[in-house]
């Protein structure tokens, strides 16, 4: 597949004439356990100098994917919902913390203990909601259980919320609504320009690391492919690979910035 890179080439160069730091950071989602994608997956971030931050479904998580974890310094895991179940009304948007339910809180406070008795001190206390969607009441009871972080996706409102820091994800490059292939690479580039173009103008937050969303689990070859090419061109414009861990900080590339909560 021939993709014209160019619109953001140019756009990296504006961001390096003008010295703009562009921290970078990878989420992927879906977890459970150890698979050939996750491997594949891995060896894209280590071939990058990139960490890969994997958000698990705590309640369906493995014993070997801590495991792997512990193995794997690429790897962040973070708190991916609970059971990753569409708890929605008939006819609302998926979503397993989107509306206000009495169990809420009591799951996502066994999600976080479940992660720490699987990954110990590897895991993360980002949470991450199905369909990156959350309940204002769900996300106010947090930081009161340990979570430090809150990622959902599209340009963040404001870096603290609720007592936690919100570090979202910007670009999907999965057509979730028309088959699950591949978007047109043109309309995500295009998209991602206008990310930065915003980030510039001031329209958005500049200081939020960009974020790259993607589920190992239905990569197809053009997903793959887009993925590591996309990854490598902001990378190679000059983005700064971001690890949000703490635990993880002795990573091997030394161009890579550790970026600790809270910030």
């Amino acid at each position: 597949m021939k993709i014209d890179w160019s619109p953001l080439q140019t756009e990296l160069s504006c961001w390096r004439s003008e010295k703009r730091a562009l921290p970078l950071w990878w989420r992927d989602d879906d977890a459970i356990e150890p698979t050939p994608a996750l491997t594949r997956l891995l060896k894209i971030g280590e071939d990058l100098g990139l960490p890969v931050h994997v958000a698990v479904i705590p309640k369906a998580a493995k014993p070997a994917l801590a495991q792997l974890a512990r193995d794997t310094q690429i790897m962040i895991p973070l708190v991916h919902g609970w059971a990753h179940q569409n708890n929605a009304p008939v006819g609302a948007k998926k979503a397993e913390f989107g509306q206000p339910r009495s169990q809420a809180r009591s799951e996502t406070e066994a999600a976080l203990t479940r992660m720490k008795h699987l990954f110990g001190a590897d895991v993360l206390a980002m949470f991450v909601p199905p369909w990156n969607r959350i309940d204002t009441g769900v996300l106010e009871g947090l930081s009161a259980q340990g979570y430090v972080g809150v990622s959902t996706f599209t340009p963040r409102k404001s870096r603290q919320v609720a007592g936690v820091v919100q570090i979202n994800t910007h670009i999907d490059p999965i057509n979730w609504h028309g088959g699950q292939g591949l978007h047109a690479p043109e309309h995500i580039i295009e998209q991602i320009v206008t990310l930065l173009q915003d980030r510039r103008a001031g329209r958005t937050d500049a200081a939020e690391p960009l974020g790259f969303l993607s589920h190992h689990l239905v990569h197809n070859e053009d997903i793959w492919d887009f993925t590591k090419n996309c990854l490598s061109m902001l990378l190679e414009g000059g983005a700064t690979p971001i690890n949000l861990s703490t635990r993880k900080s002795e990573l091997p590339q030394p161009k890579i910035k550790n970026l600790y909560f809270p910030i």
